[in-house]
Order: structure tokens, then sequence, then C-alpha cells
């Protein structure tokens, strides 16, 4: 797969270019439902939920509080996160890079959709700590991968962004490493956009 040459830092630029845009483009009919459903009843009832990479808060952070979760979003693009303040000003919107993040507690729940995929394989296996620190015994862990490794670059309003992916044995290795239990993967989901997706239990 052709891979971006100026890599995952790049994107930055690109989100906070086309917040508006993408944020107006992106879908939300909840072909998402499903596993946000398993995800939820994964993790303690009313579980406070760290969403990694959130954006502009819709629809998957919409659907979590809706179901009586109080969200954490995470994001490092400042316009992203002004829209998801707009729209929901009760939940915590905290601008900051995933990589290394430590907020010093811990949720029932860690959600990472289609965001830690932008990160180079190096620093997707090293999320797996920032993963663990923030999950409480019992709280559940859900991401997007690729449905194999490699690199690959897609388009955000025209503008290329990096995309990159381990092997599922290698992301249940990490899982398993971390403290995680997998609970299910399905691998370019064709009931969820051609999506992967892990859902994993902290022990």
């Amino acid at each position: 797969m052709a891979r971006d040459p100026e890599g995952p830092e790049a994107i930055l630029g690109v989100y906070r270019r086309h917040a508006e845009a993408f944020d107006r483009h992106r879908l939300k009919s909840l072909f998402e439902r499903v596993w946000l459903e398993r995800f939820v009843a994964a993790m303690p009832e009313g579980a406070a939920i760290l969403s990694l990479g959130c954006g502009s808060g819709e629809p998957m952070e919409r659907f979590l509080i809706e179901s009586g979760h109080t969200v954490t979003g995470v994001d490092f693009a400042p316009e992203m996160l002004a829209i998801a303040r707009r729209r929901f000003p009760g939940q915590t919107w905290v601008l900051a890079d995933m990589r290394g993040l430590d907020l010093e507690t811990r949720f029932g729940g860690v959600l990472a959709w289609n965001g830690f995929f932008h990160l180079t394989r190096e620093d997707q296996r090293a999320m797996f700590a920032v993963f663990a620190r923030h999950l409480d015994p019992g709280g559940a862990l859900m991401f997007t991968s690729g449905p194999d490794e490699g690199e690959a670059v897609g388009a955000v309003e025209g503008d290329p962004v990096y995309h990159s992916s381990l092997a599922p044995a290698a992301y249940a290795r990490l899982i398993e490493d971390a403290g995680m239990q997998v609970r299910r993967f399905t691998a370019e989901d064709p009931d969820c956009d051609r999506h992967s997706v892990w859902l994993a239990r902290m022990r």
C-alpha cells in the first residue's frame, strides 16, 4: 500500500483546516450502533468513558452521552474540540495528543474509533500502555484498526491522511500483554461500513 511521505504528523493540519467540513460530511446514520451497544454492555452501567480522537463529538459520543455515560473527549485539533464543546458543554473536552497521554484517572471504558489508526505502528504498540493506565478493572476498550498489517493513504476533503495497522495476531498479543482479554474482533465488518473493530475488557 502507498505511504504518505509526511506520515501521521501532517494529519493535525488537515483536521484543523477541515474541521467544519469534516463534521458536516461525517456520516451520522450511526452504522456503528451495534458495536457501541456491545461496548456499553461490556462496562459497568453509567461508567465514565474516555474517547481518544473524539473529533467533533458526533455521532459516537452523542450516543454514549444519551445512553447515560459521561464522556471525556481527547483530540489534538482545537477546531474539532470547539464543535464538540458547543454541542455538549456539560462534558469534558481535552486538547492533547493521545500518544503518551496520562490524565491520572481511570474510566470504565476507553474508545479509540477511527483515530488510533492514524498513528504509526510503533506508536500504536505504545498506546496499549496508555489504554491500560486509563481503564478500571473490568473496563472495556474498543478501537478500530486495519484488517491486516500495512500502511495506506486516505483523504479528508482532498488532503492525504496516513493510516497504518498491525496484523490481528499482533493486536491480540498487545491486548493480552496489557492485562486485557479480547472479547470480539471482526475484520471489515459488513454491518459496520467495513470497519475492523476490536472489543476487549480489562481483567
